[in-house]
């Protein structure tokens, strides 16, 4: 089932009715791996519509929420040295590092230069404005981001800028999903699998869910048509015992992606082991700078170091994202942690899985 008009409310009607008739011989547990996904679901309380014994399962895809407390730290501190002038999306402005309340927020309350950018290409700008300072970009996000970090590095070596750095914080997904399933705990049953990524690594860069691991997968886009149709797609896969990919969002994804995103990924960055929260160390699963444009490190240039730091007390951010939890099952949830005052990461991003259950949560 693909609709061409996916925002037609008969055509999702229909879906809705198709899903109700499915019967269920087992419990089915679907994990979507986009923070975009899991906001789109709750908002069009989608879940409610699922058969009976059907679970839809937040992963790992927030990249906000995957970056370990250690390199949040590592920023916090700096970000207070006097010449620098941290950039960043606006997520990363209130997630806390090992200390609760402890973010660049605060310590822009404290005297710290922390600007808000859209883009990459907008903390250009703000090294171009202010020679004087050394001006640092977070480059946190998946391959979605990536292309756009690359970038802006590729424009700062034409433009000859030499205050310019960026903190590589690029993940890429398919090492993730290769721990999750390594698990000795793993019982995902398919992926909704993100299609912000899938426009960069293509249709292509999923086969491996279905050749290698025998778990089925649909690329999705984010209307609630989408979702459905995809959330749909996997259940006949499931109950059929496909092991198949599905390509959904074929008006986003490409079979090849975009490969010119792709090579600007490869000239600018390197795979590197890189730490998930609640995942641990993943074997090339970040990125980092090539010899060619290693000196827009800032790593290196500022000599960061990270320390081994405790999770927060009570956060359950990192079961969450591995898809062990619900938020609803942390004890922290809606008491002490609220959008308002946020514990972990998982319910300050807008891509959160908390933030998401928090803000669409019944009414009371």
């Amino acid at each position: 089932m693909l609709p061409e008009n996916f925002k037609d409310k008969a055509i999702n009607k229909g879906l809705v009715k198709a899903m109700a008739n499915i019967k269920v011989p087992k419990k089915i547990k679907i994990m979507e791996v986009c923070g975009t996904h899991t906001m789109a679901i709750a908002e069009a309380g989608i879940k409610q519509f699922l058969p009976e014994g059907v679970s839809l399962i937040s992963g790992p895809g927030c990249p906000v929420c995957v970056t370990p407390a250690s390199k949040i730290d590592g920023f916090l501190e700096l970000a207070m040295r006097k010449d620098i002038i941290v950039t960043t999306y606006g997520d990363m402005i209130r997630v806390p590092g090992s200390t609760r309340g402890d973010n660049l927020a605060r310590r822009r309350a404290q005297g710290a230069k922390v600007e808000m950018v859209y883009s990459p290409v907008d903390a250009l700008k703000v090294a171009e404005d202010n020679p004087s300072k050394q001006v640092v970009f977070i480059g946190v996000g998946f391959e979605t981001t990536a292309p756009g970090t690359a970038a802006a590095c590729i424009i700062a070596q034409e433009r000859g800028l030499k205050n310019f750095f960026v903190l590589p914080m690029l993940k890429t997904v398919e090492p993730a999903l290769r721990a999750l399933e390594a698990d000795d705990d793993f019982d995902i049953d398919g992926f909704l699998c993100p299609g912000h990524v899938a426009t960069i690594i293509g249709e292509k860069g999923f086969e491996y869910l279905p050749n290698e691991l025998k778990i089925p997968g649909v690329i999705a886009g984010f209307e609630t048509g989408d979702i459905l149709t995809a959330v749909y797609d996997l259940l006949s896969m499931i109950i059929d015992k496909k092991h198949s990919l599905k390509n959904d969002y074929q008006r986003g994804v490409l079979y090849e992606g975009n490969l010119a995103a792709m090579d600007i990924i490869n000239k600018v960055f390197s795979p590197i082991d890189d730490e998930w929260r609640g995942l641990g160390v993943i074997k090339s699963s970040g990125l980092t700078f090539s010899k060619e444009f290693e000196k827009f490190n800032a790593e290196k240039r500022f000599d960061i170091h990270y320390k081994d730091v405790p999770a927060l007390a009570g956060c359950k951010c990192g079961e969450i994202i591995k898809g062990k939890k619900t938020p609803a099952e942390c004890p922290l949830f809606g008491k002490v942690c609220t959008t308002d005052d946020p514990v972990g990461p998982c319910m300050v991003s807008s891509e959160g899985a908390c933030a998401a259950y928090y803000k669409y949560r019944p009414a009371e």
